[in-house]
């Protein structure tokens, strides 16, 4: 049966991280990996955004160069079709002036996750793509879009490059309110994996 893999992670690009999973025994090709980058990319060519203000590094800003779409820089007041957030620990008040700058000039506004925490090496680290949506929300009265899990978007694009439909999908994770959730919104079939 087909199957991909699905992360949250926009730290690297996806198919560094379908290398590190083949470093440790899976046998994943590299299309085989999905990301809120991928999500984004199959997004925003269905949307026609083909400029894009990125809050996150190389993780989101390669599939999107690759795909045609440009990645504007968060300086002044940028002209976007998209604002795109993902782990961005570096982020400053210019970053959110720019942003909130070219929501308000009609940008959408997308976030990689809306997850509070993560889990890192040194224990749990706050989820950045939530915080600064938050901000930028509450400045421009914008909601943010999730392209990762568990959104629509994110399973959506995993069923199109699967050839199926949402709800024949098998959604096999962890997080109650992540894969679960996102299984259950589309009445796929859940399988939860508590160890």
């Amino acid at each position: 049966m087909p199957w991909l893999t699905f992360t949250n992670g926009t730290t690297r690009t996806p198919e560094a991280y379908a290398q590190a999973l083949r470093r440790i025994g899976f046998d994943l090709p590299d299309d085989a990996m999905l990301t809120p980058a991928t999500n984004a990319v199959d997004h925003f060519v269905a949307m026609g955004h083909r400029s894009v203000l990125v809050l996150g590094g190389e993780g989101l800003k390669e599939p999107l160069r690759r795909a045609g779409i440009e990645s504007v820089a968060p300086k002044g007041r940028p002209e976007a079709d998209a604002v795109l957030v993902g782990w961005y620990r570096e982020f400053t008040m210019d970053d959110l002036e720019a942003a909130c700058h070219a929501v308000f000039d009609g940008a959408n506004l997308y976030s990689s996750s809306q997850s509070v925490f993560f889990a890192s090496a040194e224990g749990r680290a706050l989820g950045t793509s939530r915080a600064i949506c938050a901000m930028i929300s509450s400045v421009t009265g914008v909601a943010e879009q999730v392209v990762g899990k568990p959104s629509p978007i994110g399973l959506g694009c995993a069923a199109k490059r699967l050839g199926a439909a949402p709800h024949e999908l098998s959604v096999v994770g962890d997080d109650p309110e992540l894969e679960m959730a996102m299984a259950r919104h589309a009445d796929a079939l859940t399988i939860a994996v508590t160890t």
